[in-house]
């Protein structure tokens, strides 16, 4: 009978590739950088999100997982930033966005690249002014929120052809960390 596999934060696995994912975690977590999490789809970026969070010095706070490709185009800015009463039709009341459920923690941007243009520009100021502006109100709000970022597609080819904005990639991906696929991940 083969041994369990050893788990370091939930992460599954002692082969080097993972213990180098290991190793980048603990190097990162204490710090309040943003973190872009790169790998094909299922290798667990998600769990290394989560990881990060509860190494980190905002673990008391909360974690707010967003997963920007299941929210339709017409209402992420919303579910994002919030909306107030009438800003649009169906606001019936007014509603805080994951940005400020996220305040004092960390927010999860998973699959970031799936994001419309208009909403990075709005993701671009949130995180240079560490405010964001609900929908239909004119005052910023002030938001204290680490950004963990994770995508499988190429960023840097969708900077080339402008579906993604290079001074966004530049913001989310302080520390870039690839998360090997399972493939790689063989002892």
């Amino acid at each position: 009978m083969k041994p369990a596999s050893k788990s370091t934060f939930g992460i599954l696995g002692e082969s080097p590739a993972i213990q180098t994912v290991i190793r980048q975690i603990e190097q990162v977590a204490p710090t309040d950088i943003s973190v872009l999490l790169q790998g094909e789809s299922g290798v667990g970026k998600d769990v290394t999100a989560k990881a990060i969070h509860s190494q980190s010095l905002r673990k008391e706070g909360p974690l707010v997982i967003v997963n920007c490709g299941a929210i339709p185009e017409g209402i992420i800015e919303s579910e994002l930033f919030g909306h107030e009463k009438g800003a649009f039709t169906g606001a019936h009341e007014a509603r805080m966005g994951y940005f400020e459920k996220a305040n004092g923690g960390t927010i999860f941007l998973d699959e970031i690249g799936e994001l419309p243009p208009a909403v990075q520009v709005q993701l671009l100021r949130t995180l240079e002014s560490g405010t964001i502006r609900r929908l239909g109100e004119a005052r910023e709000r002030p938001v204290d929120v680490r950004i963990v970022a994770a995508t499988h597609r190429d960023l840097d080819a969708m900077m080339v052809t402008d579906e993604f904005r290079r001074d966004l990639y530049h913001r989310i991906a302080v520390f870039p960390l690839a998360i090997p696929p399972l493939r790689d991940r063989l002892s």
